[in-house]
């Protein structure tokens, strides 16, 4: 049986090996049936100004990470904000 605590060691380990971040907190976790919903605040680098090689500035993004009762990652995606989750309940 996975616990919450388990939960955020698993999506900040992930964001940080697959993403190219800075800070990954993570600010929701759910669990529906036997899956885990869970949404991540994350620093990366702004990639408009990397691309004109103009000097670094950190943006903050929302992350949606799903998985299934073994902790295994079944889907992630960026997303606009937060309140962008709140439809999925």
């Amino acid at each position: 049986m996975s616990t919450i605590i388990d939960v955020k060691k698993t999506v900040v380990n992930f964001l940080k090996e697959n993403i190219n971040c800075y800070d990954v907190t993570v600010i929701k976790i759910e669990k529906i049936l036997d899956s885990w919903n869970s949404v991540a605040e994350v620093y990366e680098d702004d990639s408009f100004l990397k691309s004109m090689n103009l000097p670094p500035k950190q943006i903050r993004l929302f992350y949606s990470v799903k998985m299934d009762e073994k902790l295994e990652i079944t889907s992630f995606e960026r997303i606009s904000s937060f309140e962008g989750m709140e439809g999925t309940d």
